[in-house]
């Protein structure tokens, strides 16, 4: 069988309420389908602006084959480019971050600006039409210091998403952060089973000590008791009372994790802020500031800011710290993540904080994951695997997660 009428197959065969098949997860053919139907149309998180803060500052990532390079072009305005020359296809910047007055390949000195246009073609006629052999060109949006990218023609506009992220993003300040930390993992799973699992707290109680001591979304209907249920709702009311002054509000104010995607499998990206357990003002160890205040924040208790996007982003800001991470799919059974933590523009390490406090907290949580997604891929890979059903009152998010997912096939069929 041929790899669309497979698909068309798996597409049919897809039971709502239930995981996916094996071939969604192992397959090539699927993964394929993946790249052109979920990653290539869709809006990628690339990085951070703090991290290219100067005229010429340029970063790379990898969408599998497509390297792509992001760059500063002028104060506030970013470029993207596929990272080839336009004369024999020679990758042009090797290194994940650099500075560059203008892009020079390395193989025969063809010369772009920071806009990608063609300014010198080393040995060529003079007739040579330099203006249709500029950098092929990659959408690129920033909000709140966040940037992301599309290889789509035509992609679904952003508009709506800096209008959501805008303002909720603004007091953060991570246009002026800088990066404390970053770690990369090469995690041996496929890119939706990592989706899975952090679209669920099912899994909280017993995996992750030190998070369930901060939040409170891993309880939910079927096991939320009345104190509980009313001490969340003590921590919604002093942050409205407290809050209010600044500007500030709760937009996610019951236990269970916020609805997302949504239960259509439409919505691609989402942001709340939600308050912590009592006792604690940041998602550090012991609950307690551990670095400067970021932004526009002039007190800790500000609970914490989530943010997620789809294919490949989510992040948990604090008061005092805010860590990124990103999904880049790297095969059929492989995702590169990288995890970004980072602090106040100003703040010094080693003075105003320490890497051995900032980090532990999100560092346990996510290789605890990593070390749960890779033994599902495991799992998946066993020729006894069969899909399962998800729990209507723990795993809504998983459901809604693969209702995007195979939507986003389905939309994308020729």
């Amino acid at each position: 069988m041929t790899a669309l009428p497979r698909l068309q197959q798996l597409l049919a065969g897809a039971r709502p309420g239930w995981s996916l098949e094996q071939d969604f997860y192992a397959a090539t053919e699927v993964y394929r389908f993946d790249l052109d139907r979920v990653w290539r149309p869709g809006w990628i998180f690339a990085g951070h602006t703090c991290e290219i803060p100067k005229v010429g500052d340029y970063l790379t990532l990898n969408v599998d084959a497509d390297s792509i390079v992001v760059i500063r072009s002028a104060a506030d305005v970013f470029h993207a480019f596929h990272n080839l020359c336009r004369h024999r296809g020679s990758q042009l910047c090797d290194d994940e971050r650099g500075h560059a007055g203008r892009l020079v390949c390395p193989y025969h000195q063809w010369a772009y600006g920071l806009d990608g246009s063609l300014l010198s073609a080393k040995g060529m006629p003079e007739g040579l039409d330099r203006t249709t052999l500029g950098l092929h060109p990659v959408h690129v949006e920033e909000v709140g210091g966040l940037l992301f990218i599309s290889l789509a023609k035509q992609p679904i506009p952003f508009g709506p998403t800096r209008a959501a992220w805008g303002a909720l993003l603004k007091p953060q300040g991570l246009a002026h952060a800088k990066v404390a930390h970053v770690a990369d993992y090469l995690v041996k799973a496929n890119w939706k089973l990592v989706w899975e699992n952090n679209r669920e707290c099912y899994h909280c109680n017993q995996n992750h000590p030190q998070y369930i001591r901060a939040n409170f979304d891993h309880y939910n209907a079927d096991d939320t008791t009345a104190a509980i249920r009313q001490q969340m709702q003590a921590a919604v009311a002093a942050s409205e009372r407290k809050w209010a002054a600044a500007g500030l509000a709760a937009t996610h104010k019951d236990t269970g994790m916020t609805v997302f995607p949504d239960v259509a499998g439409q919505i691609w990206y989402s942001a709340n802020r939600t308050p912590l357990v009592d006792g604690y003002v940041s998602e550090t160890m012991d609950g307690q500031r551990v670095a400067p205040l970021m932004g526009d924040y002039r007190d800790a208790d500000v609970g914490t800011l989530r943010m997620r996007s789809l294919p490949n982003f989510w992040n948990h800001s604090s008061c005092d710290h805010s860590v990124s991470t990103r999904l880049l799919p790297a095969g059929p059974q492989l995702t590169a993540i990288r995890v970004w933590w980072l602090v106040a523009a100003d703040a010094v390490e080693g003075r105003d904080y320490e890497l051995a406090k900032v980090l532990p907290f999100w560092q346990l949580t996510s290789e605890q994951d990593w070390t749960i997604c890779e033994r599902q891929q495991r799992g998946v890979n066993s020729s006894a695997y069969t899909p399962g059903p998800y729990s209507t009152v723990k795993e809504y998010n998983v459901d809604g997660f693969v209702r995007w997912y195979l939507e986003s096939l389905r939309r994308m069929q020729s």
